[in-house]
């Protein structure tokens, strides 16, 4: 069924890294999800004013909130295709984040309504109504979830899309959630235990939870997060592939919504190579990144010696104390500036983020100690900095 879909609806579906595609992937996965969603939402709101059950209600419109989030996949999508115009060079990207936040509280909102409702039940309870048709009705919304979080899924992976991985693992606690509620159901059919109340206390509990996850979903990017590690090791290995690139470090990457990011990158060169040279090869690197993954990228290029033994050996002796130190920690921007009775080593250190400032000034004094035993004139001027990669 999901690749009938895509074959209907999306062309060229092969070619992922084109914007359009993914547009096109984006606006299936969004139109599948309302239409499962209301329809869910319909079905379930029904089912629990006949059978008087508050939990099969609040089921119904956590499928209604899920809809909600398809809709804002959908609209989101659709947005952040627009063209960039003098008021907004870098795209519309980000209205799909801010609309979807907004949503969020929504979902909130409900929840609260749903627990308040759910809580006056636990206080009054009033008998369920068993009825196996309804209850296997309730069975079927189960298997629509089933399918809508395998294909919400498929399609995130093929496109390595984290809303849609987002929405399957959304789809798995929507079948978690009315499964309790089909238990609920029958241990009332059979025991006639009047747990109705409680259970839709977990439902909006749950509903709750996934609507503060969309918050944290939605104001990360807002707020900048760290780099994928698979896309800075796809990123920097593109960059450092082009003759005349040593290595690359501080990788940045903003992103104006899923489909338009931005990045800048230090490229080491040679000192000694042909500035016009280094120059070219730069402004191609930015152009084919452009092309082939779609990222605005910004190279700055920082001269490294590569001919003089005794820099390459001062640079080696501190990457080697450093990495004895601490695996993690790392430095780029090595310089020698040699005087009469003292020796200058100057470098950038790279840190990870846990560390506190008393184990910044442990490491940095370990460092000192370690470089002075091979020579007592060696003067570290370090610059310390925290890497913009995601860390493992």
């Amino acid at each position: 069924m999901t690749e009938l879909l895509v074959k209907l609806f999306v062309k060229n579906k092969d070619d992922i890294e084109d914007r359009a595609v993914r547009t096109s992937y984006g606006s299936l996965s969004g139109i599948v999800g309302i239409i499962c969603n209301v329809l869910l939402f319909a079905l379930k709101l029904i089912i629990g004013i006949i059978i008087n059950s508050v939990s099969v209600m609040a089921d119904g419109f956590n499928n209604l909130s899920d809809a909600a989030s398809s809709v804002i996949s959908f609209i989101g999508v659709k947005l952040a295709g627009r063209p960039a115009d003098k008021e907004h060079p870098f795209g519309h990207g980000r209205l799909e984040y801010i609309t979807a936040l907004a949503v969020s509280f929504l979902i909130l909102q409900v929840a609260f309504t749903l627990f308040k409702s759910s809580f006056k039940k636990v206080l009054n309870p009033e008998a369920v109504i068993f009825n196996p048709i309804l209850l296997g009705i309730l069975v079927l919304s189960i298997l629509v979830k089933v399918w809508l979080m395998v294909f919400n899924r498929k399609l995130g992976k093929k496109i390595k899309s984290t809303v849609m991985l987002a929405a399957a693992a959304d789809s798995m606690g929507d079948i978690l959630v009315t499964s309790v509620t089909v238990i609920s159901a029958i241990i009332a059919g059979l025991t006639g235990w009047k747990i109705d109340g409680y259970m839709g206390i977990v439902v909006s509990i749950f509903v709750m939870l996934s609507g503060i996850r969309i918050v944290k979903d939605t104001l990360e990017p807002l707020l900048g997060q760290a780099v994928d590690r698979e896309l800075y090791k796809k990123l920097s290995s593109f960059v450092e592939n082009y003759p005349g690139i040593v290595g690359t470090h501080d990788l940045i990457i903003h992103s104006y919504g899923p489909s338009h990011r931005m990045a800048t990158i230090h490229a080491e060169v040679p000192n000694d190579i042909d500035f016009e040279m280094a120059h070219e090869t730069i402004d191609k690197i930015e152009r084919d990144v452009l092309e082939i993954m779609d990222i605005f990228l910004v190279i700055h290029m920082d001269p490294i010696e590569m001919n003089d033994a005794m820099v390459i050996e001062k640079r080696d002796m501190v990457t080697h104390i450093i990495r004895s130190l601490d695996e993690k920690a790392s430095i780029h921007d090595f310089r020698v500036v040699n005087g009469e009775f003292q020796i200058n080593l100057i470098f950038d250190l790279v840190i990870p983020h846990a560390y506190t400032i008393e184990d910044e000034q442990r490491l940095l004094k370990k460092i000192v100690d370690e470089v002075r035993k091979h020579d007592t004139r060696y003067n570290c001027v370090i610059t310390l900095e925290n890497s913009y990669i995601a860390e493992e």
